[in-house]
This record gives structure tokens, sequence and C-alpha cells, in this order.
């Protein structure tokens, strides 16, 4: 893996589980991983019950929007965890792939949110251990 790794973050609608990862690693890395998240069917925006969650702990996603799912952005990753969107995203060799089981935050309220965001901030950490980046605070 090269000295700045890549992760790419992957939901349907790159609108709550993939924004609130992408987000997480960004606060925890400090610029240390090189961050993406995408959707292979984007939503409109992002889940305001998922905005109000991350601001809850201080992280502000509400300037953030859906992105495309590419070809590119896979192969620019060094990591590819996808949650929920099946085989909507294209394997290559030499590339790592996890998937995250998480519940979908779309249509919930934050109550429901708050569980799945720090589910997401637990994997982060993790994902940084394996990474072999200790999180900054």
């Amino acid at each position: 893996m090269p000295d700045k790794p890549s992760v790419l973050f992957v939901c349907v609608h790159n609108a709550g589980r993939s924004q609130m990862a992408a987000a997480w690693l960004t606060h925890l890395a400090r610029g240390r991983v090189e961050v993406r998240s995408a959707g292979s069917d984007p939503g409109a925006g992002v889940n305001p019950a998922a905005v109000a969650a991350m601001a809850e702990v201080g992280i502000d996603i509400s300037a953030e929007v859906p992105k495309m799912l590419t070809v590119d952005a896979v192969k620019e990753s060094d990591v590819c965890i996808t949650m929920g969107c099946g085989d909507a995203c294209p394997v290559f060799p030499g590339k790592r792939y996890l998937d995250w089981q998480l519940d979908d935050p779309a249509g919930q309220g934050v109550e429901a949110v708050r569980p799945i965001r720090d589910e997401i901030e637990h994997r982060v950490r993790g994902l940084l251990g394996d990474l072999g980046v200790s999180a900054q605070y």
C-alpha cells in the first residue's frame, strides 16, 4: 500500500452510510488517508438525519453532495468498502474489498441514525488500525 492509502466508501444513494463513513475517516485520519465516497444510484442530497447525527459529534457534512460511483474511483482506491450496494462496485485485481453490513438510515429519524453512526465510527477506527494509521483527535 502506498504511503498515503486511499479508501472508497460506496452505498446505493451516497446519502447516508458512505457519507458518514467518509466523514469519520476524514476527521480521524487528518489528511493521512485519501477519502472518497460514491453511490451506485446517487440521491438528490445527503440524508438530513445523517447530517444531524454527525453534527452531534462535531462533524459537519451539510455541504456534501452524493456522487456517482465511477470505475476510476475504484481504480484509484486501495480499499473499497461497500455498504448495501450488492454487485454495483466493479472489482479489480489487487484491490482490497470489504462489505460492511449496516442498517440503512434512509427514511429514519436521527434517533435511529445514531447507532448506525456509532457503528460506522467503530469500524472506521478498526480500518485505520488495519491501514497502520493512528486516529487523531
